[in-house]
């Protein structure tokens, strides 16, 4: 039997936009792709800057391994993906087809309601947090005649997400997020000490270590869950110091 004359026709697309001025304190980039007869493959999803918010358009998206190496292996129609320091693993059989939000850790608060750090090493289904803005998303989206519709899908519903909640962000953090963004990760603790009063980092160390009777990095790992005690706890509970 003859086969249609598209069976074998490879489509290999790839296209990258930036969001309207209003969402990009927010998001960095859109990105939509769109490949089918190609080989199938393996693609690792490296450690960024950025949150990843993605749309499939038709197949859902497999992770074969996700930055928590204790989550099962899944297919996801939409996907949230929190910042993470190990790559996910994403399989297709030669056919895949989304569109993908490049998300700022400082826009987490004003387009999904919760910061950045609860969504750590974690892969979700977006619905799990975005509630039916990704069914409406989908229909739309899925109806566009082309990628510049589809993001001006994106723009519609996200700025309308961002319309009715406030960042709140403290100014330091975010000031300490662009640093880091500049410098490529590259500042140092020693930059923090001296903007706190203390002449290098070994010197904050020292008083540290006098206050607490050990460095920074042993109280963190020996106080982190534990509550309040002792002199700390009363304080806290009586609004003195």
């Amino acid at each position: 039997m003859a086969m249609p004359a598209d069976t074998f026709a490879v489509v290999d697309e790839y296209v990258r936009a930036a969001p309207v001025p209003a969402l990009r304190p927010y998001i960095a980039w859109y990105s939509g792709y769109r490949q089918r007869g190609v080989a199938p493959a393996l693609h690792r999803g490296l450690p960024s800057p950025y949150l990843t918010l993605i749309f499939t358009l038709d197949e859902p998206l497999i992770v074969v391994g996700h930055p928590d190496p204790h989550q099962a292996p899944g297919g996801y129609d939409t996907l949230l993906g929190g910042l993470h320091t190990s790559p996910a693993l994403i399989s297709h059989d030669g056919a895949q087809s989304g569109v993908q939000v490049a998300l700022r850790p400082l826009g987490a608060r004003a387009l999904l309601g919760l910061p950045a750090g609860e969504l750590a090493d974690q892969d979700l289904p977006a619905d799990a947090v975005l509630g039916d803005v990704c069914a409406e998303m989908g229909e739309r989206m899925r109806a566009a005649s082309g990628w510049a519709e589809m993001f001006a899908v994106l723009d519609d519903i996200l700025c309308r997400r961002a319309a009715c909640r406030t960042s709140a962000v403290a100014p330091e953090i975010a000031e300490a997020w662009a640093m880091l963004e500049r410098a490529r990760g590259s500042v140092s603790v020693a930059d923090l000490a001296a903007g706190c009063g203390f002449f290098d980092q070994a010197h904050l160390a020292r008083e540290f270590r006098a206050l607490a009777g050990v460095p920074p990095s042993r109280w963190l790992a020996e106080e982190a869950g534990y509550p309040p005690t002792g002199r700390r706890a009363r304080a806290e509970n009586t609004g003195t110091k």
